[in-house]
């Protein structure tokens, strides 16, 4: 069954550029990992903060755990720790795994 990671994150205007290209990075990873079948991305600009979603769908739980991975292995390469990146520019996320009903 297809695994649907979102993603939701809210941050200061002040963050949008340094966020928006780590997003970039993510993004083009995933779409090379087996499994991945696609992702979405919104975003909403308010007065004093954005919110931003990321919807990516898997193929399974299988490939899903495979990516976590990948991506972990990735960030140890690169040096980037996800909990100081967030902290650093107030960044707040919410994670969760869904199913999609039928």
């Amino acid at each position: 069954m297809n695994q649907i990671l979102i993603d939701r994150f809210e941050f200061p205007k002040e963050a949008k550029e340094v966020f928006l290209e780590r997003v970039k990075q993510n993004r083009d990873l995933i779409k090379t990992i087996s499994g991945f079948l696609g992702d979405t991305a919104y975003i909403h600009e308010a007065e004093d903060k954005i919110l931003f979603v990321t919807v990516a769908t898997w193929e399974n739980k299988t490939s899903l755990d495979n990516a976590k991975t990948l991506v972990f292995a990735a960030y140890q390469k690169q040096g980037f720790v996800m909990p100081e990146f967030l902290a650093l520019h107030s960044i707040k996320i919410e994670r969760a795994i869904y199913e999609r009903m039928s």
